[in-house]
């Protein structure tokens, strides 16, 4: 595909903030409910016309309806990563279309009712983006996760994200998973990500990451309503870290405790390249133990404290450039010509 061909995309109308997905990531679950609140003091601002002018301006750009959803509220309220299971892998047709009746999970029943708020997944009515917040005790810095890594307008805000960021490090991250066994929530939106920023401790705040996460979120709404408006979008060459494959710490074949920790040549240094014969992990005895991998790869969630029951030490992700072509909104005009061009 050329990158300076325009690619015309439909409006944004509606974009879904979530937090709280899991319960004890905080920084998602304040800024959530900071959005809330001034969601309930515009909409009394509205009642009394106070903001005719602002509303004009606003028309003018074609801001989107922002959602903010509270995704996970009693893992939230005891300040949990999950209840029953993680919300997180719930999303799949499978999980979202299972039999209702017996002992479901909790945080099934909450898929299926985000499903229905934001989706249906996959069909005409979803929202048009969804953008998931999520904490890592990992050094990741500032990370947009998803699942393709030809969804431009995904792509394109990220680039905004780093031009307006640009003293927070960040990186794109592609799972290369099939549409049918997507899993997260982001996944129930046209398009969607993850916005993953770390390092912080999980039930625990702090401000210069919330504060990242906030600057994150508010970029990406500026960046639609300048999308809305009309605005082009120049082609460009983005970074693309394509996850190949989790390794797990080594474990005791009886016990299945694990046997060593991260490396501390390796610990905290999340994209930095990975080379054959590299210091991997470092046992409980001391021991070095390498990199026995063919290729260099990136490391990226080391040590990452909710995944220890999920036996991943760290992932490892092959970089690549993909070009990225300019696009801009395709007006209800430009619709109407295209659509009479196939008919004919």
């Amino acid at each position: 595909m050329e990158v300076d061909k325009v690619v015309r995309l439909p409006r944004l109308s509606r974009v879904a903030v979530c937090g709280g997905t899991h319960g004890n990531e905080l920084s998602g679950v304040y800024l959530v409910r900071e959005l809330l609140k001034g969601r309930k003091e515009v909409m009394e601002k509205e009642k009394k016309n106070e903001v005719e002018e602002k509303e004009q301006q606003q028309q003018q750009q074609q801001p989107p309806s922002v959602l903010a959803v509270l995704a996970n509220p009693r893992a939230v309220e005891q300040c949990r990563r999950y209840v029953d299971t993680d919300l997180n892998r719930c999303f799949t047709h499978a999980a979202l279309k299972g039999p209702s009746s017996g002992a479901v999970p909790y945080e099934v029943i909450r898929s299926r009712e985000l499903n229905a708020t934001l989706g249906p997944k996959g069909g005409p009515g979803a929202v048009e983006l969804v953008c998931d917040l999520h904490n890592t005790t990992a050094n990741m810095g500032l990370c947009l996760i998803a699942y393709s890594d030809r969804d431009w307008i995904c792509l394109h805000i990220f680039r905004h994200l780093q031009r307006q960021m640009p003293d927070i490090p960040m990186r794109y991250i592609h799972f290369d998973v099939s549409n049918k066994e997507t899993y997260s929530l982001d996944s129930v939106g046209k398009h969607g990500f993850a916005m993953e920023i770390g390092p912080q401790p999980h039930g625990v705040v702090r401000s210069n990451v919330y504060a990242a996460m906030k600057a994150g979120v508010q970029h990406m709404l500026d960046w639609v309503c300048f999308f809305n408006s009309g605005s082009t979008f120049e082609g460009e060459y983005v970074d693309v870290f394509t996850m190949i494959k989790h390794i797990d710490y080594p474990r005791d074949s009886e016990t299945r405790n694990i046997t060593a920790a991260i490396h501390p040549r390796l610990q905290d240094r999340d994209f930095c390249l990975l080379r054959p014969e590299d210091p991997l992990f470092q046992t409980f005895s001391g021991e070095t133990l390498r990199y026995e991998g063919n290729e260099a790869l990136y490391p990226f969630f080391i040590n990452e404290c909710a995944y220890y029951e999920k036996g991943i030490a760290l992932s490892l992700a092959r970089k690549r450039r993909v070009m990225v072509p300019a696009i801009r909104v395709q007006t209800e005009e430009r619709a109407q010509v295209d659509e009479a061009g196939v008919e004919e």
